[in-house]
């Protein structure tokens, strides 16, 4: 019986089915020479024409082994095969990095660290946290994300946005490994950004203006995390 989706509570790495055909069409392969190659070379005998298709569509994800044989088959890393990865897991599989591979480098037990990527809940030492961020070239923001503190990061944010921001300084240091000064323009930047666009909408008078005004904050506060980054980004060049 074929293969055609993750197993039950394993997220499924976000695969790009754009690049999968693009790669394919670009050595001049059909669908039928892909399920040959993983069937021949990595003796995935469920793989067949239609899967790959299925696979370029959209409607299903190669996962595992399936996703490192069709990397395998198209000449390419199986980081080229993957959208922006989010979790642990997808930011391991786009290295092709084994399990026991992060969790030797990082200095773990097997067992542990499988835990952790099953529940998305790093749970490393500050000496492991790094050793994680370079063995996966994490990125800041990609960090703080693995290693699950984007909830609270966010619950951070929308107070010194709509409070006094410099009473979340500190707290948020302790968050997001930030130079103060840096930090601190950020905050500032961000707490001015949205209180002028809460005064703003307030400003259009009418009976809609309040109704305006919470929408607004609500989209600002929603998206806080990307503005966090995005206003850090800019303040860094």
């Amino acid at each position: 019986m074929r293969r055609t989706s993750a197993p039950p509570n394993k997220p499924t790495p976000p695969f790009d089915a754009p690049a999968a055909r693009r790669l394919r069409t670009a050595l001049g392969m059909g669908p039928q020479h892909v399920a040959y190659g993983m069937r021949a070379s990595y003796g995935l005998a469920h793989v067949t024409p239609d899967l790959v298709l299925t696979w370029e569509r959209g409607t299903t994800a190669p996962v595992g082994l399936e996703l490192t044989a069709l990397a395998g088959v198209l000449w390419c890393s199986p980081g080229e095969l993957l959208g922006r990865p989010r979790t642990l897991r997808e930011h391991r599989v786009a290295h092709g990095l084994a399990p026991d591979d992060v969790a030797r480098t990082v200095g773990l037990e097997l067992l542990a660290y499988l835990h952790m990527e099953d529940n998305d809940a790093w749970r490393g030492t500050e000496r492991q946290s790094a050793a994680l961020a370079r063995l996966l070239d994490l990125s800041l923001p990609d960090f703080v994300t693995v290693t699950g503190r984007d909830a609270r990061l966010a619950e951070l944010l929308r107070g010194a946005v709509t409070t006094r921001w410099q009473a979340y300084v500190r707290p948020l240091a302790k968050t997001v490994p930030l130079d103060r000064r840096l930090l601190e323009d950020t905050l500032r930047e961000l707490h001015q950004d949205y209180q002028g666009q809460m005064a703003a909408t307030l400003s259009w008078g009418g009976g809609t203006a309040a109704n305006a005004s919470g929408d607004a904050g609500r989209d600002f506060l929603a998206g806080i995390i990307d503005r966090f980054w995005t206003t850090v980004r800019d303040n860094t060049g």
